[in-house]
């Protein structure tokens, strides 16, 4: 199976790995990433004025261009997926948001309400591989790994918009890890926000977060973090301070497992 594959910025240059590895297990595991072209940033972050429409646009044009190839939309990077999918949903649940955007995108000659699927790789996975034929394909498990896996918020909230997994409650990367060996460490701020926006109003919001998080995630014995959102993964590095906990791209943890890389 063949979807269309919005990367987003990130994934082309500081977090490569989350995409080359992606597109590699996808092709072992039986369906095909086709990267959009000439796609645009979807924005890095989603605008909740209803006025604002100009930074939904580029969103909106991968969204048709998917619709026009027929196929449902992928994304890998959390803050994509999110801006993606609560843009998507304005236009199919907004007629004035609609109105708007088909008016700037007249000029393309492009009219778009909201048709197409939007996907997380994870779901995937999940939905149409499964995770029984997930953990078949494995041929270097992950065993004796004691894995945490950070959601972070823009991978599931707002849960009624998004759908990926219960917000408060989340499952789908500790299914993750269990699919390919490993175990997976239950803490408590696996699904908090890493303060990443915040850095630039207060620089010991997203320090004193990620303490508590890390904090939180050792004590409950985990031998590193796996994540999908290339924000979370550089705030939480940057400001680790004395934790030795690594964060890794689950693209990585995949494609390790499925025999596809060295270990890491």
């Amino acid at each position: 199976m063949t979807y269309s594959y919005f990367p987003g910025c990130t994934l082309k240059n500081k977090a490569t790995d989350l995409d080359i590895w992606a597109r590699k297990s996808a092709e072992a595991l039986g369906f095909t990433l086709e990267e959009i072209p000439e796609w645009q940033c979807c924005g890095g972050e989603y605008t909740m004025a209803k006025d604002e429409i100009a930074s939904k646009l580029s969103s909106v044009r991968a969204l048709a261009n998917a619709r026009d190839s027929g196929k449902d939309l992928v994304t890998l990077c959390s803050a994509c997926y999110n801006v993606l999918k609560q843009v998507n949903n304005d236009v199919a649940t907004d007629e004035n948001v609609a109105f708007k955007v088909n008016n700037y995108l007249k000029q393309d000659e492009i009219e778009y309400h909201g048709e197409t699927k939007v996907l997380h790789y994870l779901e995937i996975l999940r939905d149409v591989v499964g995770w029984d034929k997930v953990k078949a394909a494995v041929k270097k498990p992950l065993t004796g790994k004691k894995i945490g896996a950070y959601y972070g918020c823009l991978l599931l909230r707002p849960g009624k918009v998004l759908q990926l997994d219960d917000p408060e409650n989340p499952q789908l990367i500790e299914d993750f890890i269990k699919a390919i060996g490993a175990t997976p460490v239950i803490y408590a701020q696996r699904n908090e926000c890493c303060g990443a926006y915040t850095m630039f109003e207060d620089e010991s919001i997203p320090k004193n977060r990620t303490k508590k998080i890390l904090s939180n995630a050792e004590d409950m014995g985990a031998d590193f973090l796996v994540t999908s959102c290339p924000l979370c993964r550089y705030n939480l590095i940057k400001n680790k301070g004395e934790s030795k906990l690594d964060v890794i791209y689950f693209t990585e943890l995949l494609a390790e497992a499925l025999g596809l890389k060295e270990e890491k």
